[in-house]
C-alpha cells in the first residue's frame, strides 16, 4: 500500500482538485483500491465528493469521519445536524470510511477537527499514522491519498508522519514557484524531527496555461532549482474554469467532456505511479 500526501502551504494552488481526481483515476482507469482522507478543516475534499445533504445524513447515521481517528478523549460539540453532542473516543480498528463505488473509500473531514488540541507530548499526530498502519496489515488499499490544509500545521505534520511521499502542485506564478522553497524547509524539517523516510514523488503545474511566459518561467525555475530539478510531473493539468462548476455538482475530471484535460489527469496520475514503482 503507498500513502501520498498533497501538500503545498499555498491555497488556491488546485491541491484538492488534484487529490479528489488523483484518487478517482487511480481507481477509475488504474483498478487500484482507493482511499481518499480530507485532514483539512475546511474539508473541501469531501465537499467534492458529498453534497451537503448526503454529509449531513452520514453524520447523522453516526458516520465515521477524520474526527475520529484524532479523537481519543470524550469531544463535545456543537452542529447544525445533532445539536450538542459528545463524541467518544473510537478504537483505530473500528473506523470505517464512507465507501463512494467499488473500490473507492473516502474518510471524511469535519469541521469540528480544529477544536481538537494537538500539543506536543500526547502523540495525536501519530494516531494517523496508527490507523494508516492498521489499514495497512489487513491488506485493504492500494493507494491512500491525503488531503492536508493549506498551512503548516500539526495536520500537515500528522499526514506527513503517515506517509511514504508526498506530491506539491504548483500554480505557474512567481509567488507560487519561489515558495515551494519553503515548503521544503518545514518537510525537511518534519522529516527531520520524526525520523522519516520520507521520498518527494515530485511537483505538477497546475491550473497552468501552457502557451504563457509566466509558465515557461515556471517551468524553467523548476527544472533549474537545485532540489526541485528533474522532480517536475511532464504533465500539467490546464486551467478549466468547467473543473470547479465540477467539483461543486460532484463531479470528477474524468465525468468533463473535455479530452485534453481528461488526458492530462489520466497522464499525471500514470507518471505518479511510475514513480511510486521505481
Amino acid at each position: 500500500m503507498k500513502v501520498l500526501s498533497l501538500v503545498n502551504m499555498k491555497g488556491g494552488v488546485a491541491k484538492t482538485t488534484l487529490a479528489v481526481n488523483l484518487a478517482d483515476v487511480l481507481n477509475r482507469r488504474e483498478g487500484k483500491r482507493v482511499l481518499l482522507i480530507d485532514i483539512d478543516p475546511q474539508f473541501n475534499a469531501t465537499q467534492c465528493i458529498m453534497n451537503g445533504n448526503s454529509y449531513k445524513e452520514y453524520l447523522s447515521n453516526k458516520g465515521y469521519t477524520v474526527l475520529d481517528v484524532f479523537n481519543d478523549t470524550p469531544l463535545s460539540v456543537v452542529s447544525s445536524v445533532n445539536g450538542t453532542t459528545t463524541i467518544p473516543p473510537k478504537k483505530i480498528e473500528e473506523i470505517i470510511p464512507y465507501n463512494i463505488r467499488n473500490g473507492f473509500d473516502l474518510l471524511p473531514g469535519a469541521l469540528e477537527l480544529h477544536r481538537l488540541e494537538m500539543g506536543s507530548g500526547q502523540g495525536k499526530e501519530m494516531r494517523l499514522r496508527n490507523y494508516i498502519n492498521h489499514l495497512r496489515t489487513n491488506d485493504l488499499f492500494d493507494w491512500v491519498i491525503i488531503d492536508t490544509p493549506p498551512t503548516p500545521s500539526a495536520w500537515m505534520s500528522a499526514a506527513l508522519i503517515a506517509s511514504d511521499y508526498y506530491l506539491t502542485p504548483v500554480r505557474p506564478e512567481p509567488l507560487s514557484a519561489t515558495g515551494i522553497d519553503l515548503l521544503r524547509v518545514v518537510v525537511n524539517g518534519i522529516t527531520s524531527n520524526y525520523g522519516l523516510n520520507l521520498s518527494c514523488l515530485g511537483v505538477v503545474l497546475t491550473m497552468a496555461e501552457e502557451n504563457t511566459i509566466v509558465f515557461s518561467d515556471a517551468v524553467d525555475f523548476i527544472d533549474n532549482n537545485t532540489y526541485w530539478k528533474g522532480k517536475r510531473i511532464s504533465k500539467s493539468l490546464p486551467k478549466r474554469t468547467a473543473i470547479a462548476r465540477g467539483q461543486g455538482n460532484q463531479s470528477f475530471i474524468l465525468d468533463l467532456d473535455d479530452h485534453d484535460l481528461n488526458i492530462s489527469m489520466s497522464r499525471i496520475t500514470k507518471e505518479v505511479i511510475e514513480r511510486a514503482e521505481a
